[in-house]
């Protein structure tokens, strides 16, 4: 390697410091996507940047799903995999699947590899963090009542189980399920289950991780990122199908957590090396972070709060 490597290098770590200096001591709430992690390569590299946030002073938590491997799970079980409007219709034997996927499977890869990195985690039930009620509604494609059976929006979370853990030194890994008044179990969409989270700590940050590199003005050019998008002009690009598909329910709770107190929302590509790093501690940043409107930021990653 040659001294300017080196130099290189050091300015990296040069540019970090500030960003490390401000955001130490504040609650970064993570959200790993399904797609990340079905890419082992792309889960070590995400939970390494995770690790690195703890070691640096600041108080990661994560948040998971694990949809393809509970609909693996169903499918071996002889259970039928039915979605109406996105979401997954869990009857009683499918609940019971979806727990032990996501405690057993899902959190316990996270936890073993966050600990490979050399920090503590612990994985901490959702059901023991968000009160819901069952999900109600129509289906889009008949109009017609829905029942989505043992399905929850979360109405509250407790945070004490969380920073209990963060004051303890560890990195709480949390599963999107939660308990109604009468503690039936019901599985929540993790986006959801994130957002609420990040709402009620409330966190400094939000970063949605998933398989595409941020908000994109045009969804077949990658480059098209929107590097800041200010919470206020989310309407009319919903409006425009910039903002459409899966992306309406993430931009619409991202705003909501930022009106309850989260400084930032991020959406960053988990398949990019150091995405979080990248987008957290450098100038320019490598995804899209969404600002309310009284936020200026002089560039993306920039958190002049």
């Amino acid at each position: 390697m040659q001294l300017s490597d080196y130099i290189a290098k050091a300015e990296v770590l040069v540019e970090a410091l500030p960003y490390i200096s401000r955001f130490r001591g504040g609650i970064v709430l993570v959200k790993l996507g399904g797609s990340v992690q079905e890419d082992e390569a792309a889960l070590r590299s995400i939970l390494g940047d995770v690790a690195f946030l703890r070691t640096v002073g600041m108080l990661p938590v994560v948040v998971h799903g694990g949809g393809k491997a509970i609909s693996r799970a169903l499918a071996e079980a002889g259970v039928d995999t039915r979605f109406v409007a996105g979401l997954r219709v869990t009857d009683i034997r499918a609940i019971n699947v979806v727990e032990s996927v996501l405690k057993n499977r899902v959190g316990s890869q996270i936890e073993s590899l966050l600990r490979e990195r050399g920090v503590d985690a612990e994985r901490l039930p959702g059901d023991r963090v968000i009160y819901a009620v069952r999900k109600t509604g129509v289906d889009p494609a008949t109009g017609e009542p829905c029942d989505w059976g043992y399905v929850g929006e979360a109405v509250h979370c407790d945070t004490g189980p969380v920073r209990a853990l963060l004051e303890a030194g560890k990195i709480p890994v949390i599963c999107p399920l939660g308990r109604d008044a009468g503690s039936n179990l019901l599985n929540i969409n993790a986006d959801d289950a994130a957002a609420a989270i990040a709402r009620a700590l409330p966190a400094r940050k939000l970063v949605y991780v998933s398989d595409v590199p941020g908000l994109l003005r045009d969804p077949s050019d990658p480059a098209s990122i929107i590097e800041t998008l200010r919470a206020g002009d989310a309407p009319a690009l919903e409006k425009a199908g910039v903002i459409s598909g899966g992306m309406i329910p993430k931009v619409e709770s991202s705003v909501a957590a930022l009106r309850a107190g989260v400084r930032k929302v991020h959406f960053v590509d988990g398949r990019l090396r150091h995405s979080l790093l990248l987008e957290i501690f450098t100038n320019k940043g490598v995804g899209t972070e969404i600002v309310e409107d009284a936020t200026a930021p002089a560039a993306n990653g920039y958190d002049q709060k």
